[in-house]
């Protein structure tokens, strides 16, 4: 069997901000779905402990007020994402995450803000994850389209509905959907054996990230690019204000 008529976990969160460091979780959704079983299904609002900027609410609707009122306090959230995500990885479900590197490291960055053991800790290290980024894929198989190739984008140039988009449970569904699609319409990609197309994907992700650089070298821009994928290492002593994911 191909690996996505398998079971998949779709991952997805919406935040306080785009800072990977310093960003908070404000909705998240784990769905476990294919493989022929029934899907599981959890979606969290979470009070994320500091302001909601205007500007993040404008994206995923989400205010303060609602937060205060009905979420849940992170360290809750942090430890149920963290464990269903583990215990999928354990049974050699891969995590379908659009821009993987944004969402688990936001979710790392989380677990050890709030004394909660990380995902990368929990399954053994960094060769314990096994994730497909339907992101650094399109930009791997089709990287001479032009334009932005955000979720909407990509979910409209292969057909795949997005109802509800910036909702954490709408993304999460989309991106499985993608992967699906992208991977039933590439044999190579398709065929894969999904260790050999994780291990692709970090080599992927590095390669964009020094075409990124070199573009904007060119362009008279010192930006840092991100090639760490899918989570960034931690390390407290490194600022990361100036990070910017590829």
């Amino acid at each position: 069997m191909n690996w996505f008529d398998g079971r998949l976990a779709a991952f997805d969160i919406e935040t306080t901000g785009t800072d990977i460091e310093n960003d908070r979780i404000v909705t998240a959704a784990v769905s476990i779905v294919g493989g022929g079983e029934g899907t599981v299904s959890r979606n969290w609002l979470v009070n994320p402990g500091v302001e909601i900027p205007a500007e993040a609410t404008e994206v995923h609707n989400i205010t303060n007020e609602m937060a205060r009122r009905d979420g849940v306090a992170t360290v809750e959230a942090v430890e149920e994402i963290t464990s269903l995500l583990a215990g999928a990885l354990e049974e050699e479900t891969p995590v379908i995450a659009f821009n993987a590197r944004f969402d688990l490291t936001i979710l790392d960055r989380e677990a050890r803000r709030h004394g909660v053991l990380p995902l990368i800790d929990r399954v053994g290290g960094p060769d314990g994850l096994l994730v497909v980024d339907p992101y650094v894929v399109d930009r791997h198989y089709n990287k001479y389209r032009r334009g932005r190739k955000n979720l909407a984008i990509l979910c409209e140039a292969f057909g795949v509905p997005l109802e509800g988009a910036h909702a954490a449970d709408a993304d999460a569904l989309a991106a499985v959907r993608l992967a699906w699609r992208m991977a039933s319409r590439n044999e190579e990609l398709g065929q894969m054996e999904l260790f050999e197309l994780h291990e692709h994907q970090i080599h992927w992700a590095e390669e964009q990230a020094r075409d990124l650089k070199e573009f904007f070298e060119k362009n008279g821009r010192n930006d840092h690019v991100e090639g760490a994928w899918p989570v960034v290492p931690f390390s407290p002593a490194v600022g990361y204000e100036d990070r910017l994911a590829a």
